[in-house]
């Protein structure tokens, strides 16, 4: 572990690169460019008060302190967290693995096959699992899972509920409360009324659009709920059920008695508890409801050549299209940890997987049967893994203490009642200590338990008959070996960082050093359940104080909230805060967000989930937000106005010399300011949104402070307040957090995915004020010298008033189009033949490539991006010369695979080499995609999102 400074590791530039590159951009230094780039007005005045950087050994020994801080108890908590055995094959080869972790979202589908086969393997268990027909590839965590099933049957309810404005939805009592939590935030602003409920006494003489099950219920009891679902269909009623899914190995699915939702967590699918995230939350439903299944759904479709091939299916339903229709916001999912999850259940197979089901089962009927003999009352009567245990006499928080003495935790349920659920880390000698500590605090013997009983208290309408997991791939790599194998099989067909730059605008495909993330797996942080005791949680709450109080510097806001655990989430926590300030203040009209033309997609549909009125405000020919427009829309609607949501730097790449008079517009028509963080590795060190005026902003640490991206999550996005918003922050309903006035959680755990925050934390800690601030620096002068390098070929779309560009910038592609017949998609495609993921395409304008190369890429590296943009260009130019056919071209056949390389039959108007090695630097480094240009319009026409039946499974050719 090296004592050098971080930051000479993390950026990639050397001081002669720097020199080079300023040269070329015709600046004397990088403070010159800076000053050309970022408008005066809004310049921090002084440094950022941060710690001292640490070198990465220094930081090792600080978080090892930290670590020790903690303290790893037996959890038997439960509440949809589990301790659970994570396979090394996959913690190692999977977790551990940049090539798995730092791999972009799968849109550029020929180099993203392996994590999409994988995530074809997560969809294909779940569906199996709940007996649903359609599943899709993740969700953030299980509550907000269950609040995007609320929001499904709300919108697909029949007609004439719609038409009786039906907006009630019943929630049964005893689901989890964190779920309940989360309901309440997000049913308010639609207008839903929740119905809280015994369910065994429910008979929809009240008319509701749906139900909410939990099953097993919050205290382990598993009923059959068969009936009810009878009855709610009878009413035109929907019925979501939030199952545990390793339960659904043993019980009956909810899928055979009649669910039209199942969701909930793979978390106890080999993935650890983190302190509460990041895991992969699981959704399925009906056929029937396919195009309104909230999220990413993998499925298959065929290539260039007709062989199959993986892609995301239905893309058009997603937010960035639908914009203010939509009625989901989900931009980020939890895609390493469902490949983690999935190929848990691809090494264990079915039996596996019953196995542990079955064993967790049975050691928690052998805890009842020796808690009763104890003297103990056990209320459950049909459980799987969860008893409800009365202690009597008021002494639940003494037993609670007793056994905490000893080591373990429980969950206080009342006075009397305790909760202790079982997992499968349980191993005989644990459960028969505690068996032991219970026994002790009776006073009285215990026997030893040696074999445990094989009986179960399940009625026979609950167990599982049905098979599950059949296919093939559940049922090949059970060694090791194999697994292994298998594993890095699926990664060498994916593009990741490990390959080359990953030039994505607004994305911020840094790197993701292996000092930040080694912490990840150690017990004391992962293996942390996140309702555990304070006492037992001093290093983590130091982390995030710490953490929390460094990015309130770095945007310069009074206070920060950790708990959102995506940036859309981010984007929604923040303007729920605004809602719940306007309200606080009487002002409950205020319902009108301004949001500019050019903004991600995920702004207005958060817009409208928070209950606003979206007006759309204008760009104009430059691409900044359309001064006048604004003003004349922020008084026509002054007195409902609510927010404007901005993103600066802009979309567009550019500070916008008017983003003071902008702020100071909407304020004085008593609105407020919410500026979307994407951008945000153009301002650390150097401003921030505070001072340009924002009241709130969310922070993608998975962008920015340097989360990896995990093929497509986990992420995390934070929002930091002014301080006249710091009383309604977001509040958990185990653990105090939020403000005074604070709106109900937006997300399951306290502190959102708290295990991933060690990955910021470090790269502050270990980059410090002088790290950070350079850091920004590099960025815009990395954009700033591709520009320069770019701009004689191409057309830059929009640049600041200084003909400069902030930390990304936008290559106008659209004339191409009529010049050589060539979209912007077949130069991202043709791309990956020069070993480059593509930039972003057709955002934020449709026919245009928005690059952005981050501060992490060598001069190197920019130069060999630069090579094979100029040599694309000259491909192009040959087509509008006619020396290259417009449609049978290198161009249109990209990407070329290596079996179509090496084939015998060669029908193609340019060479093999020409069209795999069309530039001397991807000799011996070459990365070849396994398919050729897939068919998004087959695979949508011909929906297949689950594995192949196995006789088409060789066909398909997925292993």
């Amino acid at each position: 572990m090296t004592s050098a400074p971080f930051r000479s590791r993390h950026i990639g530039l050397s001081d002669e690169d720097i020199k080079s590159m300023l040269k070329a951009i015709g600046e004397a230094s990088v403070d010159a460019l800076i000053d050309k780039t970022i408008p005066a007005n809004i310049r921090l005045n002084e440094p950022l008060k941060l710690s001292q950087p640490m070198s990465e050994y220094q930081y090792m020994n600080h978080i090892k302190d930290l670590a020790s801080k903690n303290k790893v108890y037996k959890s038997y908590i439960g509440l949809g967290y589990y301790n659970t055995k994570v396979p090394a094959v996959i913690q190692r080869n999977i977790f551990e693995n940049p090539g798995w972790y730092t791999a972009y979202t799968p849109y550029q589908a020929e180099i993203a096959q392996g994590r999409l086969e994988a995530l074809l393997n997560f969809q294909t268990m779940v569906t199996d699992l709940t007996g649903m027909e359609i599943a899709n590839s993740s969700l953030l965590d299980e509550p907000t899972a269950v609040a995007e099933a609320m929001s499904l049957m709300h919108s697909v309810r029949a007609r004439e509920l719609k038409k009786a404005d039906v907006n009630k939805l019943f929630v049964a009592d005893d689901v989890f409360p964190q779920t309940k939590e989360v309901l309440l935030t997000r049913s308010e602003p639609l207008g839903i009324e929740l119905v809280f409920g015994n369910p065994r006494e429910f008979d929809f003489s009240e008319p509701v659009f749906g139900a909410v099950l939990q099953y097993p219920n919050v205290d382990g009891e598993v009923f059959d709920y068969s009936e009810f679902v009878k009855k709610a269909h009878d009413k035109g009623a929907l019925v979501t059920v939030a199952a545990d899914l390793l339960s659904l190995a043993l019980l009956t699915p909810p899928g055979e008695w009649g669910a039209d939702v199942v969701c909930g967590t793979t978390q106890r699918f080999g993935v650890p508890m983190g302190f509460g995230g990041p895991h992969a939350a699981y959704f399925a439903t009906r056929e029937d409801y396919k195009r309104s299944v909230p999220g990413r759904i993998i499925g298959l479709s065929v290539d260039a050549d007709g062989k199959a091939a993986l892609r995301m299916a239905l893309q058009t339903r997603e937010q960035h299209i639908k914009r203010d229709r939509a009625t989901s916001n989900i931009c980020t999912a939890q895609v390493l940890l469902a490949v983690m999850a999935g190929m848990f259940a691809v090494y264990h197979g079915r039996n596996g997987i019953y196995t542990i089901a079955k064993g967790t089962h049975q050691y928690t009927v052998q805890l009842a049967k020796a808690l009763n003999d104890l003297g103990y009352e056990v209320l459950s009567k049909q459980y799987f893994d969860t008893l409800k245990v009365k202690v009597g006499d008021h002494r639940a928080d003494n037993l609670i203490q007793h056994l905490r003495a000893h080591g373990i935790n429980i969950r206080k349920i009342d006075e009397d009642v305790v909760g202790i659920s079982m997992n499968e880390s349980v191993e005989l000698h644990e459960l028969n200590n505690l068996i032991q500590y219970c026994a002790d605090f009776k006073n009285e013997n215990f026997a030893e338990v040696e074999e445990v009983i094989k009986e179960s208290p399940l009625a026979e309408n609950l167990i599982r008959k049905s098979s599950f997991l059949t296919h093939p791939v559940f049922n090949s790599y059970h060694s090791e070996t194999e697994m292994m194998r298998y594993i890095k099989r699926l990664e060498n067909k994916d593009f990741s960082l490990t390959h080359g730059m990953i030039p994505l605008g607004s994305c911020t495909m840094k790197l993701n050093a292996a000092s930040e993330l080694i912490p990840l797996t150690w017990p004391e942080f992962a293996n942390i359940h996140p309702f555990a005791p304070d006492d037992q949680v001093q290093g983590y709450m130091q982390m995030i104080n710490e953490l929390e109080r460094d990015l309130s510097e770095i945007t310069g806001f009074y206070k920060t909230s950790l708990q959102p655990n995506s940036g859309a989430q981010g984007e929604y926590a923040g303007l729920m805060v605004i809602r719940a300030y306007h309200k606080n203040r009487g002002d409950h009209h205020r319902n009108i967000a301004l949001i500019p033309s050019s903004a991600h997609g995920t702004n207005p549909a958060s817009a409208v989930m928070a209950g606003m009125q979206v007006v759309v405000v204008k760009c104009d020919d430059n691409g900044n937000i359309d001064v006048e427009d604004l003003k004349a829309k922020a008084e026509k609607h002054s007195e409902n106005l609510s927010c404007l949501m901005i993103t600066y730097p802009s979309t567009h790449g550019v500070f916008e010399e008017s983003v003071i008079e902008i702020t100071e517009t909407i304020h004085s028509h008593g609105g407020q300011v919410y500026m979307d963080g994407a951008n945000m590795n153009a301002q650390v060190g150097l401003t921030n949104p505070a001072r340009i005026g924002a009241d709130v902003c969310h922070l993608n640490l998975h962008k920015t402070f340097a989360i990896p991206h995990g093929g497509g999550g986990p992420g995390m996005g934070p929002i930091g307040v002014a301080k006249h918003l710091a009383l309604f922050l977001p509040t958990n309903a185990f653990v105090k957090t939020g403000g005074e006035e604070g709106i109900h959680s937006v997300s399951a755990a306290p502190f959102g995915s708290s295990l991933v925050l060690l990955i910021s934390y470090a790269y502050i800690k270990m980059l410090g004020e002088v790290g950070l601030t350079n850091s920004t620096k590099a960025a815009i002068l990395s954009a700033n010298y591709l520009k320069a390098q770019l701009n004689e070929k191409f057309d830059v779309l929009y640049q600041g008033a200084n003909n400069t560009v902030a930390h990304e910038m936008i290559l106008d592609c659209r004339g191409f189009k009529q010049s050589a017949g060539i979209e912007v998609v077949d130069i991202a495609k043709r791309l990956i033949d020069y070993g480059f993921h593509a930039p972003t395409v057709s955002f934020p304008v449709n026919g245009t490539l928005m690059i952005e190369p981050t501060e992490s890429e060598s001069k190197v590296e920019l130069d060999r991006f630069v090579e094979a943009m100029l040599k694309i260009r000259e491909e192009i130019q040959a087509i509008e010369d006619g020396n290259a056919d417009i449609e049978n071209n290198v161009l249109k056949n990209s990407p070329h695979t290596e079996q179509l390389c090496v084939a015998d039959d060669w029908s193609f108007p340019y060479s093999r080499s020409e069209a795999a090695y069309p530039v001397n630097s991807i000799r011996g480094a070459k990365f070849w995609p396994s398919v050729r240009r897939v068919d998004d319009a087959y695979g949508d026409r011909n929906l297949v999102c689950a594995c192949p039946p196995i006789e088409e499974y060789e066909t398909a050719d997925l292993g």
